[in-house]
Protein backbone atom coordinates (compact mmCIF):
# COMPACT_ATOMS: atom_id res chain seq x y z
CA UNK A 1 0.00 0.00 0.00
CA UNK A 2 1.06 3.76 -0.14
CA UNK A 3 2.64 4.82 2.75
CA UNK A 4 0.95 7.87 2.90
CA UNK A 5 -2.60 6.80 2.28
CA UNK A 6 -4.66 5.86 5.38
CA UNK A 7 -7.84 3.63 4.65
CA UNK A 8 -10.92 4.43 6.44
CA UNK A 9 -14.48 3.83 5.72
CA UNK A 10 -16.73 6.55 4.59
CA UNK A 11 -19.94 7.39 5.97
CA UNK A 12 -22.84 7.36 3.04
CA UNK A 13 -26.13 8.37 2.00
CA UNK A 14 -28.50 7.13 -0.88
CA UNK A 15 -31.73 7.61 -1.54
CA UNK A 16 -33.00 5.27 -3.77
CA UNK A 17 -36.79 6.16 -3.47
CA UNK A 18 -36.32 7.64 -7.34
CA UNK A 19 -34.66 4.58 -8.98
CA UNK A 20 -36.36 3.19 -10.62
CA UNK A 21 -36.64 -1.04 -11.65
CA UNK A 22 -34.33 -0.79 -14.66
CA UNK A 23 -31.79 2.08 -14.29
CA UNK A 24 -30.09 1.84 -16.94
CA UNK A 25 -33.56 3.05 -19.30
CA UNK A 26 -33.64 0.42 -22.04
CA UNK A 27 -31.14 -1.67 -21.09
CA UNK A 28 -32.55 -4.57 -18.36
CA UNK A 29 -29.63 -6.69 -18.74
CA UNK A 30 -27.13 -4.76 -18.56
CA UNK A 31 -29.01 -3.47 -15.17
CA UNK A 32 -29.45 -6.75 -13.83
CA UNK A 33 -26.01 -7.89 -15.19
CA UNK A 34 -24.67 -5.12 -12.71
CA UNK A 35 -27.91 -5.46 -10.10
CA UNK A 36 -25.61 -9.24 -9.43
CA UNK A 37 -23.57 -6.88 -6.93
CA UNK A 38 -26.30 -6.28 -4.57
CA UNK A 39 -27.13 -9.82 -3.85
CA UNK A 40 -23.55 -11.28 -3.98
CA UNK A 41 -21.95 -8.21 -2.03
CA UNK A 42 -23.31 -8.00 1.73
CA UNK A 43 -23.38 -11.78 2.21
CA UNK A 44 -19.65 -11.57 1.12
CA UNK A 45 -18.32 -8.34 1.90
CA UNK A 46 -18.99 -9.90 5.72
CA UNK A 47 -17.67 -13.10 4.99
CA UNK A 48 -14.92 -10.39 3.73
CA UNK A 49 -15.00 -9.21 7.49
CA UNK A 50 -15.27 -12.31 9.29
CA UNK A 51 -11.90 -13.96 8.10
CA UNK A 52 -9.85 -10.58 8.19
CA UNK A 53 -11.15 -10.43 11.44
CA UNK A 54 -9.50 -13.75 12.49
CA UNK A 55 -6.22 -12.96 10.19
CA UNK A 56 -5.82 -10.03 12.76
CA UNK A 57 -4.17 -11.15 15.41
CA UNK A 58 -1.81 -13.51 13.56
CA UNK A 59 -0.53 -10.17 11.79
CA UNK A 60 3.32 -9.15 12.72
CA UNK A 61 3.51 -6.05 10.55
CA UNK A 62 1.90 -2.91 12.05
CA UNK A 63 1.20 -1.34 8.91
CA UNK A 64 -0.60 -3.57 7.67
CA UNK A 65 -2.63 -4.46 10.30
CA UNK A 66 -3.65 -0.82 10.27
CA UNK A 67 -4.51 -1.58 6.50
CA UNK A 68 -6.42 -4.62 7.59
CA UNK A 69 -8.73 -2.27 9.85
CA UNK A 70 -9.05 -0.23 7.40
CA UNK A 71 -10.20 -2.79 4.86
CA UNK A 72 -12.53 -4.31 7.31
CA UNK A 73 -14.40 -1.05 8.16
CA UNK A 74 -14.60 -0.49 4.42
CA UNK A 75 -16.20 -3.42 3.37
CA UNK A 76 -18.64 -3.39 6.27
CA UNK A 77 -19.95 -0.12 4.78
CA UNK A 78 -19.91 -1.96 1.33
CA UNK A 79 -22.40 -4.49 2.96
CA UNK A 80 -24.56 -2.40 3.89
CA UNK A 81 -24.89 0.22 0.70
CA UNK A 82 -25.28 -2.92 -1.29
CA UNK A 83 -28.02 -3.81 0.94
CA UNK A 84 -29.95 -1.02 0.37
CA UNK A 85 -30.22 -1.47 -2.98
CA UNK A 86 -31.59 -5.31 -2.53
CA UNK A 87 -33.85 -4.29 -0.42
CA UNK A 88 -34.96 -1.37 -3.52
CA UNK A 89 -35.54 -4.29 -5.62
CA UNK A 90 -37.66 -6.25 -3.44
CA UNK A 91 -39.54 -2.63 -2.81
CA UNK A 92 -40.11 -2.54 -6.46
CA UNK A 93 -41.57 -6.32 -7.04
CA UNK A 94 -38.25 -8.11 -7.34
CA UNK A 95 -37.52 -9.90 -4.39
CA UNK A 96 -33.76 -11.22 -4.06
CA UNK A 97 -34.39 -13.33 -1.09
CA UNK A 98 -34.48 -16.76 -3.32
CA UNK A 99 -31.33 -16.08 -4.80
CA UNK A 100 -29.89 -14.53 -2.20
CA UNK A 101 -30.45 -17.99 0.01
CA UNK A 102 -27.95 -19.46 -2.55
CA UNK A 103 -25.25 -17.26 -1.87
CA UNK A 104 -25.69 -17.37 1.88
CA UNK A 105 -24.91 -21.13 1.83
CA UNK A 106 -22.09 -20.57 -0.53
CA UNK A 107 -20.08 -18.20 2.11
CA UNK A 108 -21.84 -19.43 5.39
CA UNK A 109 -21.24 -23.53 4.68
CA UNK A 110 -18.89 -23.93 1.87
CA UNK A 111 -16.45 -21.05 3.00
CA UNK A 112 -17.47 -20.61 6.40
CA UNK A 113 -15.90 -21.68 9.29
CA UNK A 114 -15.37 -25.72 9.82
CA UNK A 115 -14.74 -27.48 13.11
CA UNK A 116 -10.97 -27.80 12.66
CA UNK A 117 -8.24 -26.97 15.11
CA UNK A 118 -4.09 -26.32 15.51
CA UNK A 119 -2.88 -26.74 11.64
CA UNK A 120 -5.79 -27.80 9.67
CA UNK A 121 -7.57 -24.35 11.39
CA UNK A 122 -4.97 -22.74 10.00
CA UNK A 123 -4.82 -23.92 6.39
CA UNK A 124 -8.18 -23.30 5.79
CA UNK A 125 -8.23 -19.56 7.29
CA UNK A 126 -5.00 -19.29 4.58
CA UNK A 127 -7.17 -20.89 1.64
CA UNK A 128 -9.59 -18.45 2.20
CA UNK A 129 -7.37 -15.78 2.24
CA UNK A 130 -6.42 -16.77 -0.93
CA UNK A 131 -10.21 -16.82 -2.46
CA UNK A 132 -10.43 -13.20 -1.02
CA UNK A 133 -6.96 -12.08 -2.89
CA UNK A 134 -7.81 -13.51 -6.02
CA UNK A 135 -11.77 -11.58 -5.72
CA UNK A 136 -10.41 -8.27 -4.79
CA UNK A 137 -8.32 -8.47 -7.81
CA UNK A 138 -11.60 -8.36 -10.58
CA UNK A 139 -13.07 -5.98 -7.64
CA UNK A 140 -10.02 -3.69 -8.12
CA UNK A 141 -10.71 -4.06 -11.97
CA UNK A 142 -14.38 -3.01 -12.19
CA UNK A 143 -13.63 -0.54 -9.77
CA UNK A 144 -11.49 1.13 -12.09
CA UNK A 145 -13.58 -0.32 -15.03
CA UNK A 146 -16.57 1.84 -13.80
CA UNK A 147 -14.83 5.20 -12.60
CA UNK A 148 -13.56 5.26 -16.49
CA UNK A 149 -16.85 4.10 -18.09
CA UNK A 150 -18.63 7.22 -19.74
CA UNK A 151 -21.15 5.13 -21.86
CA UNK A 152 -23.39 4.50 -18.33
CA UNK A 153 -23.20 8.49 -18.40
CA UNK A 154 -24.33 8.94 -21.61
CA UNK A 155 -26.88 5.68 -21.73
CA UNK A 156 -28.76 7.69 -18.84
CA UNK A 157 -27.68 5.43 -15.81
CA UNK A 158 -29.47 6.82 -12.96
CA UNK A 159 -26.92 8.95 -10.84
CA UNK A 160 -27.49 7.23 -7.41
CA UNK A 161 -26.53 3.93 -8.82
CA UNK A 162 -23.64 5.28 -10.89
CA UNK A 163 -22.49 7.12 -7.41
CA UNK A 164 -23.05 3.96 -5.14
CA UNK A 165 -21.09 1.74 -7.91
CA UNK A 166 -17.89 4.31 -8.06
CA UNK A 167 -17.93 4.96 -4.42
CA UNK A 168 -18.26 1.22 -3.95
CA UNK A 169 -15.13 0.68 -6.93
CA UNK A 170 -13.28 3.83 -5.72
CA UNK A 171 -12.43 2.71 -2.75
CA UNK A 172 -11.81 -1.18 -4.11
CA UNK A 173 -9.24 0.97 -6.72
CA UNK A 174 -8.00 2.75 -3.11
CA UNK A 175 -7.87 -0.68 -0.90
CA UNK A 176 -6.61 -3.22 -4.17
CA UNK A 177 -3.31 -4.66 -2.35
CA UNK A 178 -4.96 -5.14 1.13
CA UNK A 179 -5.66 -8.72 0.94
CA UNK A 180 -2.92 -9.27 -1.60
CA UNK A 181 -0.46 -8.51 1.02
CA UNK A 182 -2.26 -10.34 3.72
CA UNK A 183 -1.97 -13.16 2.21
CA UNK A 184 1.78 -12.74 1.25
CA UNK A 185 2.07 -12.15 5.29
CA UNK A 186 0.92 -15.26 6.24
CA UNK A 187 1.17 -17.61 3.27
CA UNK A 188 2.21 -16.46 -0.15
CA UNK A 189 2.66 -19.54 -1.65
CA UNK A 190 2.89 -19.10 -5.82
CA UNK A 191 0.93 -22.22 -6.16
CA UNK A 192 -2.02 -21.56 -4.05
CA UNK A 193 -2.65 -18.42 -5.22
CA UNK A 194 -2.33 -19.65 -8.38
CA UNK A 195 -4.67 -22.68 -8.20
CA UNK A 196 -7.54 -20.02 -6.10
CA UNK A 197 -7.19 -17.76 -8.70
CA UNK A 198 -7.97 -20.49 -11.70
CA UNK A 199 -10.91 -21.14 -9.34
CA UNK A 200 -12.04 -18.09 -8.82
CA UNK A 201 -12.05 -16.46 -11.79
CA UNK A 202 -14.15 -19.02 -13.61
CA UNK A 203 -17.05 -19.09 -10.43
CA UNK A 204 -17.23 -15.26 -10.19
CA UNK A 205 -18.18 -15.47 -14.23
CA UNK A 206 -20.91 -18.21 -13.47
CA UNK A 207 -22.16 -16.55 -10.83
CA UNK A 208 -23.26 -12.92 -12.48
CA UNK A 209 -24.60 -15.13 -15.45
CA UNK A 210 -26.31 -16.82 -13.20
CA UNK A 211 -27.82 -14.01 -11.29
CA UNK A 212 -28.80 -12.04 -14.55
CA UNK A 213 -30.82 -14.76 -15.67
CA UNK A 214 -32.46 -14.90 -12.64
CA UNK A 215 -32.99 -11.36 -12.55
CA UNK A 216 -34.29 -11.26 -15.98
CA UNK A 217 -36.33 -14.59 -15.30
CA UNK A 218 -38.02 -12.79 -12.09
CA UNK A 219 -38.59 -9.36 -12.98
CA UNK A 220 -42.16 -8.07 -12.79
CA UNK A 221 -41.85 -5.72 -15.80
CA UNK A 222 -40.98 -9.17 -17.71
CA UNK A 223 -38.09 -7.65 -19.73
CA UNK A 224 -37.56 -11.67 -21.53
CA UNK A 225 -35.15 -13.85 -21.13
CA UNK A 226 -31.26 -12.80 -20.62
CA UNK A 227 -29.52 -13.48 -23.53
CA UNK A 228 -25.69 -13.55 -24.79
CA UNK A 229 -26.10 -11.33 -27.88
CA UNK A 230 -27.42 -8.76 -25.23
CA UNK A 231 -24.44 -9.19 -23.20
CA UNK A 232 -22.34 -8.76 -25.98
CA UNK A 233 -23.83 -5.83 -27.66
CA UNK A 234 -23.94 -3.95 -24.08
CA UNK A 235 -20.49 -4.61 -23.71
CA UNK A 236 -19.41 -3.17 -27.29
CA UNK A 237 -21.49 -0.37 -26.20
CA UNK A 238 -19.51 0.16 -23.28
CA UNK A 239 -22.12 -0.60 -20.75
CA UNK A 240 -20.95 -3.44 -19.61
CA UNK A 241 -16.89 -5.17 -19.00
CA UNK A 242 -15.71 -6.84 -22.26
CA UNK A 243 -14.77 -10.09 -22.19
CA UNK A 244 -11.40 -8.98 -23.99
CA UNK A 245 -10.98 -6.97 -20.59
CA UNK A 246 -11.86 -9.88 -18.24
CA UNK A 247 -9.84 -12.73 -19.35
CA UNK A 248 -6.73 -10.77 -19.79
CA UNK A 249 -7.04 -9.48 -15.72
CA UNK A 250 -7.46 -12.75 -14.89
CA UNK A 251 -4.06 -13.50 -16.99
CA UNK A 252 -2.20 -10.62 -15.33
CA UNK A 253 -2.59 -12.33 -11.64
CA UNK A 254 -0.55 -15.32 -12.10
CA UNK A 255 2.90 -14.44 -12.63
CA UNK A 256 4.75 -14.36 -9.79
CA UNK A 257 6.20 -10.75 -9.98
CA UNK A 258 2.27 -9.17 -10.04
CA UNK A 259 1.12 -7.03 -7.67
CA UNK A 260 -2.04 -5.24 -6.98
CA UNK A 261 -0.29 -1.54 -7.32
CA UNK A 262 0.12 -2.02 -10.97
CA UNK A 263 -3.59 -2.18 -11.62
CA UNK A 264 -5.60 0.95 -10.84
CA UNK A 265 -5.15 4.55 -10.35
CA UNK A 266 -5.24 5.43 -6.52
CA UNK A 267 -5.43 9.13 -7.30
CA UNK A 268 -8.19 9.16 -9.48
CA UNK A 269 -9.89 6.83 -7.00
CA UNK A 270 -8.99 9.18 -4.36
CA UNK A 271 -10.40 12.02 -5.82
CA UNK A 272 -13.98 10.75 -6.92
CA UNK A 273 -14.31 9.34 -3.13
CA UNK A 274 -13.51 13.58 -2.24
CA UNK A 275 -16.75 14.44 -4.52
CA UNK A 276 -19.23 11.69 -4.51
CA UNK A 277 -22.33 12.71 -3.88
CA UNK A 278 -23.44 9.94 -1.27
CA UNK A 279 -20.43 10.95 0.89
CA UNK A 280 -20.84 14.16 0.77
CA UNK A 281 -24.92 13.42 1.63
CA UNK A 282 -23.40 11.97 4.71
CA UNK A 283 -20.94 14.44 6.02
Amino acid sequence: MDENLVLHPRNVRFDWSSVPLHWVPGEPLTTHTINTLHLVLPEGERWFVEVFRQALPLITDEVLREDVAGFIGQEAMHAEAHQGAADHLAAQGLDPRPFVAQVEWLFQKLLGDRDLTGVAKHQWLLERLSVIAAIEHFTAVLGQWVLNTSPLDEAGADPVMLDLLRWHGAEEVEHRAVAFDLYTHLDGRYLRRIRTMLVVGPVLGWFFVRSARWLMANDPLKPGPARWRDFLRASRRGLLPRLSQLIPALWRYLPRGYHPRDEGDTDQAVAYLAQSPAAKAAS
